[in-house]
């Protein structure tokens, strides 16, 4: 309780040396949890926001493009907590094209139940803790990228993406080192500043920050990496479970209601 009160004195300090004002009925004080942003925040874990669950969970098979676009547009905020989230949304995401014909087919209807079930099951991740060492751990397929950030083996947050025309044509290492750059930027808030463990499946791109000759997209790599303070760790695949399973479309619909289900609930216990 000392350190939350402590927390709300440098609050109103900052707003008060701004000018700035803040409705009380708007706030709440020592609470064991607060709703924000469609979040519910606890002790050390996040959640998505119950109601929006619930409206997820009733909502209707979309007819047409804008009703997808409206389902997607709320998945998507809370991607960060779903497993592979882009490999199962891509036959939706494919509906949204320019001039794609409107086809609701078993692809689509799958994607969209799967999204659901993702959602409904109401994963929990845990809070970073900037005292604690941050680890990334990354994969690439042939169809697709991704990275969990974690901290003493608890999810903070899942990334994944799909690679386009040009970088399914990368070498197997290159892919490897785009799962690490997208990852490293779109956690780079969390990772600037501090030192933190990078772990992927593939051997050679542990050499990548020794390598003499560099090709000019690998030079643009090597400098957005110099931003960061990181060790590379080569982690084989089969120990490198979580991302692994993100980067493997052909499994994703199996490990949906296994391996990210289970993983989940582990956290949600232990926490």
């Amino acid at each position: 309780m000392e350190e939350h009160v402590r927390h709300h004195q440098i609050v109103f300090n900052v707003l008060r040396e701004n000018e700035l004002c803040v409705k009380r009925e708007k706030c709440t004080f020592a609470q064991p949890k607060v709703q924000f942003l469609g979040h519910t925040i606890s002790q050390g874990q996040i959640q998505m926001d119950s109601d929006k669950v619930e409206a997820i969970r009733d909502w209707e098979v979309p007819t047409k493009v804008p009703e997808l676009r409206s389902f997607l547009g709320l998945a998507n905020y809370y991607r960060r907590f779903i497993l592979g989230y882009s490999d199962i949304a891509a036959p939706l995401t494919d509906l949204l094209k320019k001039n794609r014909a409107w086809e609701w087919n078993s692809s689509c209807q799958g994607a969209f139940d799967n999204l659901k079930a993702a959602i409904i099951k109401e994963p929990v991740l845990a809070l970073p803790d900037f005292t604690k060492l941050f680890e990334v751990q990354t994969d690439a397929s042939d169809f697709a990228i991704s990275g969990v950030l974690m901290q003493e083996g608890h999810p903070i947050a899942f990334e994944s993406r799909k690679l386009n025309e040009a970088e399914r044509r990368y070498a197997v290492h290159e892919k490897e080192m785009t799962a690490i750059v997208h990852c490293l930027r779109t956690w780079r808030h969390y990772l600037l500043g501090a030192h933190f463990i990078v772990k992927m499946d593939n051997v050679a791109t542990r050499y990548f920050q020794s390598q003499k000759k560099l090709s000019p997209k690998q030079a643009r790599w090597q400098d957005f990496l110099a931003e960061f303070d990181y060790s590379l760790e080569y982690k084989p695949g089969k120990a490198n479970v979580v991302a692994d399973a993100l980067s493997r479309k052909v499994v994703l619909a199996s490990l949906l209601s296994t391996t990210s289900c289970g993983v989940l609930d582990t956290i949600k216990e232990g926490m």
